[in-house]
């Protein structure tokens, strides 16, 4: 197979440029997040499906997305890289320092509910997130009990965060088929949404993410670079 290894600021991913299914996943992914698996692409645009190590798919990943469009420009030189995953398209755009700002489309806010004495707010950033105000540390308790709740059919991803100054939110992340991680580009947008922040550092264990929300559409910027 023809794999390369990334990272975007503590989420590992491998790029195969091979076709998967999710036993090669299961059998491949080792240690990383996940696997990038490049459908098609052209000069300046590539498909991508996001694999989770158990084998299932990802409708979305803000830090996926973002090593898929780094990846195509180290391929091609593009300046500008539009990535497709299903019925989304992220345009991404290469800044100095190795930085990526994307545009992730629409995100919705839903009313704030409670689940077994869990106070949480849904967040939809073309993949379902739960964000709960609390102190991060609880993540392990809460994560496993919101991403496999009768509530969530399809399980959801997990934040717990608190707000630290008026532009700095900290949060440790939950992934829906993967456990925690270091950081996760859509979670950071879901937690700026949840805590009405529309311009905002989110400090995750593996790094910062900056988001933009503007007419309910999501910018996220941060670094994304090859390992080997």
């Amino acid at each position: 197979m023809k794999l390369s290894r990334w990272q975007a600021q503590g989420n590992v991913y491998l790029v195969s440029e091979d076709p998967l299914t999710a036993e090669l996943v299961r059998s491949t992914v080792g240690d990383t997040d996940g696997i990038l698996e490049v459908l098609d692409r052209g000069p300046d645009w590539v498909g991508v499906a996001i694999w989770n190590p158990d084998g299932s798919l990802a409708e979305m990943s803000g830090n996926g997305t973002r090593i898929a469009a780094r990846w195509l420009a180290d391929e091609t030189g593009a300046t500008t890289v539009t990535v497709r995953v299903g019925p989304r398209d992220v345009v991404a755009r290469m800044l100095p320092g190795g930085l990526v700002e994307q545009d992730l489309g629409p995100v919705v806010v839903g009313p704030p509910e409670e689940l077994d004495g869990i106070r949480f707010t849904p967040v939809d950033v073309g993949n379902p997130h739960a964000v709960v105000d609390g102190d991060p540390n609880a993540l392990r308790r809460i994560g496993p009990l919101l991403e496999t709740h009768s509530r969530f059919p399809n399980r959801t991803n997990v934040q717990v965060a608190r707000r630290l100054d008026a532009e700095t939110i900290e949060a440790r992340v939950w992934e829906r088929g993967v456990g925690e991680t270091g950081s996760s580009g859509t979670s950071a947008i879901a937690v700026a949404a949840a805590f009405g922040a529309a311009d905002a550092t989110i400090r995750f264990p593996g790094g910062e993410l900056h988001v933009r929300i503007l007419d309910g559409r999501a910018r996220l910027t941060g670094p994304a670079e090859r390992l080997s």
